[in-house]
């Protein structure tokens, strides 16, 4: 693999993913808003844009695209604004990246394109096993991410191949779910959320990139695929694991009437069930590091 094309690489999940491309000697080119201060590795090259548009000329010669960026879901206040911003950042950035793909020749054109999606493509769920074939959910979240994955793959017709992954809760230290429940807990604010009954699928943030490597890397994947550990949990586990993890009782649950008053329209993404699986990378060997929610703490709160 010649190069590859990272949007959102500075970000989570990105910057993992460019270390690591990095490591392995593949030429990357980030994204990013503000190529002069990304705090990007050595030898990395930044492209500016503005959070949709990439020029096709940035894209020339990339075997492949990484499409990681969009507004932070847990951001703020669940405003009509934001919602409005959570969608275009994603429908709309994946469309343009498609449209520029579209003006190179076809020699020109990067050979696979990995779009991020999210399981809340699933909606809520209860008990139920959800794979990749499971039908789509409701709610704001599942609508955005059948948008989503309908962009993406328009790249299909264009002769790219096209994975939209499916991403649970990431856990990493610097940020994102985990690092906001561990200060929580760690203050003695935890506590199980609603029911405690609702299914959690997530992910360690190494395992994620490594899967992106593999979609990068394998031709047999192409479509989409549910990026989750194989072991869910619920919140009541999640909940009773964080708290030994950081010596700290969770003693405060948030009623679901308090959830919903605090995240309106945004409240199912916290009190929904999704107890999803990764069938299709399993199906293709894909192994994880870490397949437990307790090994995932151990590596990130130690």
């Amino acid at each position: 693999m010649s190069g590859v094309l990272v949007t959102g690489a500075t970000g989570l999940v990105g910057s993992r993913l460019v270390r690591s491309l990095v490591a392995d000697r593949i030429a990357v080119r980030a994204a990013t808003r503000t190529p002069a201060n990304a705090g990007l590795p050595g030898g990395v090259e930044a492209v500016a844009w503005d959070g949709v548009l990439i020029p096709s000329g940035r894209i020339a010669g990339c075997d492949a695209l990484v499409h990681l960026a969009g507004e932070p879901v847990f951001g703020g206040l669940p405003t009509r604004s934001r919602l409005d911003r959570i969608l275009a950042s994603r429908v709309d950035s994946t469309r343009a990246l498609v449209q520029s793909i579209a003006k190179l020749s076809v020699a020109e054109r990067p050979k696979v394109l990995v779009c991020a999606s999210a399981i809340g493509y699933y909606g809520d769920r209860g008990d139920e096993m959800l794979t990749e074939s499971t039908p789509p959910g409701n709610g704001f979240l599942a609508d955005v991410c059948i948008a989503w994955e309908e962009e993406a793959r328009a790249a299909a017709a264009l002769g790219v191949r096209t994975v939209s992954l499916r991403i649970g809760i990431v856990l990493a230290r610097e940020g994102g779910a985990l690092a906001m429940l561990a200060r929580l807990f760690r203050l003695g604010l935890g506590g199980v959320v609603g029911s405690g009954r609702q299914w959690v699928s997530w992910i360690h943030a190494d395992d994620l990139v490594a899967m992106i490597r593999a979609a990068l890397g394998d031709e047999r994947w192409s479509g989409v695929a549910n990026a989750v550990a194989p072991q869910p949990i619920t919140n009541a586990e999640l909940t009773l694991e964080l708290a030994r993890a950081v010596h700290r009782p969770a003693w405060l649950p948030a009623p679901a009437f308090a959830v919903r008053a605090a995240l309106g329209e945004m409240a199912g993404e916290l009190l929904g069930s999704r107890r999803v699986v990764p069938a299709f990378a399993q199906e293709r060997g894909f192994r994880f590091g870490v397949e437990t929610f307790g090994r995932a703490l151990e590596a990130e709160l130690r």
